[in-house]
């Protein structure tokens, strides 16, 4: 059976989260700081050997007071990240050995995701060598000018947005990553595509959101009590009593 690596990207800067008492991965979700729903999810599987959550070392401090029993209970791996989301990934990366096979990346800040979904990109991901969740573009785009006026209408056909989990063996990863164009790629799917290799794309849900505003957070907190439980049972958390909207 391959070994899974699993990094969690909770290095952004949530600026559009605003939110004065949270980062968007630590925010409270259903009694559970947002990262550890997703977390918990891939510490379930027997195939995943390792996990790394990365953060800004500026939330260094903050993290280790709030979480640092989950991270010994669940034995999480601590990284920290840098200025941009390639340099964060980089230095999760640099955690694993060469006992991880495949590498997955998960933003930390997709909480609903479900085993079902990961077991379809894991597999795939372990025949191809380069699998991402995504979903088809189902609404109508349109490219709008700087004066607000729509200059055209796209068409959506073949258009799909790129979720997470995005697995890819660990030795493509580490190629990708030494190369020039490693600091301005949005997601870890274009790297690899830049080496040339192909890219497999498993139907993902539109379930299975990434929050970006605090209103995200009602919709996503509906959606956690339509998951399976986990099975993991750990330490007493900061949110225990804690609520979203306060």
């Amino acid at each position: 059976m391959p070994t899974f690596g699993v990094i969690l990207a909770a290095a952004g800067k949530s600026i559009r989260f605003n939110d004065p008492n949270y980062k968007k991965p630590f925010a409270p979700l259903a009694g559970r700081p947002v990262w550890l729903h997703s977390a918990e999810r891939f510490l379930e599987r027997e195939d995943v050997k390792k996990v790394v959550v990365v953060i800004s070392p500026e939330d260094r401090e903050y993290f280790l007071d709030k979480f640092s029993a989950n991270l010994a209970f669940l034995g999480i791996t601590l990284a920290l990240g840098g200025e941009t989301r390639s340099d964060s990934v980089r230095s999760g990366l640099e955690k694993f050995g060469s006992d991880i096979d495949m590498v997955a990346i998960h933003d930390a800040a997709r909480p609903c995701i479900a085993m079902e979904w990961i077991d379809r990109v894991f597999e795939t991901g372990v025949k191809t060598r380069a699998a991402i969740l995504a979903i088809p573009v189902a609404g109508t785009l349109k490219r709008v000018g700087i004066d607000g006026q729509i200059v055209e209408t796209i068409d959506r056909s073949n258009l799909w947005e790129a979720q997470t989990p995005q697995v890819f063996a660990r030795e493509l990863l580490v190629q990708a990553y030494a190369s020039p164009l490693a600091s301005s790629a949005t997601d870890e799917a274009q790297l690899i595509e830049s080496l040339g290799v192909a890219v497999t794309v498993v139907l993902g849900s539109s379930i299975n959101l990434k929050i970006t505003s605090r209103e995200d957070l009602r919709l996503a907190e509906q959606a956690i009590k339509a998951l399976p439980k986990p099975k993991l049972a750990g330490p007493t958390h900061p949110f225990a009593d804690d609520h979203v909207w306060r």
